[in-house]
């Protein structure tokens, strides 16, 4: 059996406005908004082209969740989103309230940038030239 990504699982302090933001930003479809059995508010969308990334809060008692980093850091640093014009989505992401944080950036064929995304989530949008 092959190793597929079977999604991206963010926190969040608030899920539904998190969710929100990228059903607006992306046009991601919510799949379900529950509450699970464990007492956390659980939300499973779809991106596009069909990957689930799902936004729960804390679990009830474990206290408030870490502060997230949309820095360059180690581990899971980031996920990257196809654009067909970086400068459109630049203004039209932080008209939604994304941060700029580098770029645009050529790199050979594609053109890139990072943004900061609601609950410090570091995003790349990709241009292909």
């Amino acid at each position: 059996m092959p190793y597929a990504i079977n999604h991206i699982h963010l926190k969040s302090s608030d899920p539904k406005t998190s969710a929100d933001w990228w059903v607006q930003a992306f046009g991601f479809t919510i799949a379900s908004d529950t509450v699970r059995p464990v007492g956390d508010r659980f939300i499973a969308m779809d991106s596009q082209n069909g990957v689930r990334v799902n936004i729960s809060e804390a679990l009830p008692g474990a206290g408030p969740l870490a502060p997230g980093s949309a820095e360059v850091h180690e581990g899971l640093e980031h996920f990257g989103l196809d654009s067909e014009n970086l400068e459109a989505d630049i203004e039209r992401l932080t008209g939604l309230g994304a941060e700029l944080m580098q770029g645009p950036t050529e790199m050979g064929a594609i053109r890139i940038c990072f943004l900061k995304a609601p609950d410090n989530v570091r995003i790349e949008l990709i241009q292909r030239v």
